[in-house]
């Protein structure tokens, strides 16, 4: 069966010392059926995906079998969240392998939702097929929006209610990682372990995602810069599509820079810094206009795990850390105003270009533009009714950033072909999401199929979807997002 299927897993996480991990298997369920099925990813990871429908995959999928040679774990990892330091670890999720693809890359296989481990915490183990589902569609939006992240393989729902405020449809979700090593992962090392195995997972996480630094001087500063610089990129390409993840905590930032844990996220609708969708970030710790600040105070706590291996001096260790904290905030800066000129059609760059930007956000907050189709009629010059662009302040604003795309070389078509390259037409819409959501609680999959062959192609403006491009009618009620467990 795993031949035919293309199945070609690895273990190398178990070469770690045994205190990161524990053994131990998925606990079966009742009636599992295959929900929905990423061809695509499938054979990219050099899967059949004819094979990955049949019955006996179905069950792997849902933890019922194990694939020959397997030997699940779940991983142990620390974490601040909400600023506060805790134990974790797996609590809902086992590692079945690391699947090596055609083209030599590694990728983690874990199911989620697949039952108690020993780092449940009194949990259940299990998840809900709607979060389920919200993470697929999440998760292939951002990856078709170019935006490193984890990826949906497939759900499957349990046959088995699972109770949260209600009894709920379960289901297990199988996800796709370049790894799961966390800041948390270091945390843990840092705080319950010696330095040798801080060292040993320092040296397993340079190897896997960072062989170019391996023997160099200083690799384990090098980690934190190259860390750091990754994070700097991605969480600048959230905020240029308006991606507000929601739960920033150490954990659920990876160490290869991918977006991982979709249990709160949304995308924002009417452009404002302080929009929260989570129902438990009460004080505003991760709203959309925080996470840049954020990503530098987990990357602090990943340096802080890094000291000892960085200098046999700490106030040294500590200086070398901080120059790379600070590196990152100005590497972010300088991705963030990169993407917003490459948003509003200008290739160079001058030193006005960001009172430019902020002056149109700002405009936007004022008149509650959608941040999404805002740059959208920015980049046809096809404005509406909307308030916004019929404001004097507007039409200002206009004739400058006209003239500012007048003081470069290219064309009006290739500064409008930049845009279009660099404005998504469609993002997941909130109201969207839901709605495919609540089909698929009462088992019709279509319009979730829709849905996700539309996010598929996010720059395609010429066949786009007018209706997905539509906000939702106007509510008293603000929207809120649920972490699933």
């Amino acid at each position: 069966m795993l031949k035919e299927t293309g199945w070609n897993l690895d273990y190398s996480y178990t070469r770690l010392p045994e205190t990161f991990y524990t053994r131990t298997n998925p606990t079966p369920v009742q009636s599992p059926k295959l929900i929905k099925l990423n061809e695509s990813l499938a054979t990219s990871l050099g899967l059949n995906p004819e094979s990955l429908k049949s019955e006996d995959m179905v069950s792997v999928f849902a933890g019922n079998d194990i694939p020959k040679g397997a030997s699940p774990l779940a991983q142990a990892y620390a974490g601040h969240q909400f600023g506060h330091p805790n134990m974790l670890g797996d609590g809902r999720a086992v590692l079945l392998g690391e699947q090596l693809a055609p083209n030599d890359e590694r990728f983690d296989i874990q199911l989620k939702g697949s039952g108690r481990t020993p780092y449940s915490r009194g949990g259940d183990g299990r998840a809900a097929l709607g979060p389920m589902l919200r993470e697929y569609i999440i998760s292939e939006a951002m990856h078709a929006l170019r935006i490193p992240t984890t990826r949906s393989l497939a759900v499957v729902s349990t046959g088995e209610l699972i109770q949260r405020e209600t009894a709920l449809p379960g289901a297990i979700l199988t996800r796709v990682a370049a790894s799961h090593l966390r800041v948390g992962t270091f945390e843990y090392a840092a705080r319950y372990t010696e330095k040798e195995e801080l060292k040993a997972l320092a040296d397993y996480t340079i190897k896997r995602h960072y062989p170019h630094i391996e023997g160099v001087e200083k690799p384990y500063l090098l980690l934190l810069k190259e860390v750091a610089m990754r994070q700097a990129k991605l969480i600048s390409q959230w905020q240029l599509v308006g991606f507000i993840h929601g739960v920033m905590n150490t954990d659920n930032m990876t160490i290869s820079g991918e977006t991982i844990d979709y249990g709160p996220c949304a995308f924002m609708n009417e452009y404002d810094p302080s929009t929260v969708f989570s129902s438990i970030d009460r004080q505003g710790r991760y709203a959309y206009g925080n996470q840049p600040n954020i990503g530098g105070w987990n990357l602090a706590r990943f340096a802080e795990t890094l000291l000892p291996l960085i200098h046999d001096n700490q106030d040294e260790a500590v200086k070398m850390a901080q120059d790379e904290i600070t590196n990152y905030i100005n590497q972010y800066q300088r991705n963030w105003i990169e993407g917003m000129r490459a948003k509003l059609g200008i290739f160079n760059a001058e030193e006005e270009d960001k009172s430019l930007v902020e002056d149109l956000l700002n405009m936007m907050q004022k008149h509650r533009g959608d941040f999404t189709n805002t740059f959208r009629s920015l980049t046809y010059e096809e404005y509406g009714e909307h308030a916004l662009f019929n404001s004097t302040e507007f039409s200002e604003w206009s004739d400058k950033w006209k003239a500012r795309r007048k003081r470069q070389n290219q064309s009006n078509d290739d500064s409008q072909q930049l845009m279009k390259d660099s404005n998504p037409a469609v993002i997941p819409r909130n109201h969207r999401v839901e709605e495919a959501l609540e089909a698929a609680g009462k088992g019709d999959y279509t319009v979730l199929e829709r849905l996700v062959q539309v996010l598929s192609n996010p720059f395609d403006h010429d066949n786009i979807q007018e209706e997905y491009c539509k906000l939702p009618e106007s509510t008293n009620i603000p929207y809120q997002t649920f972490c699933g467990t």
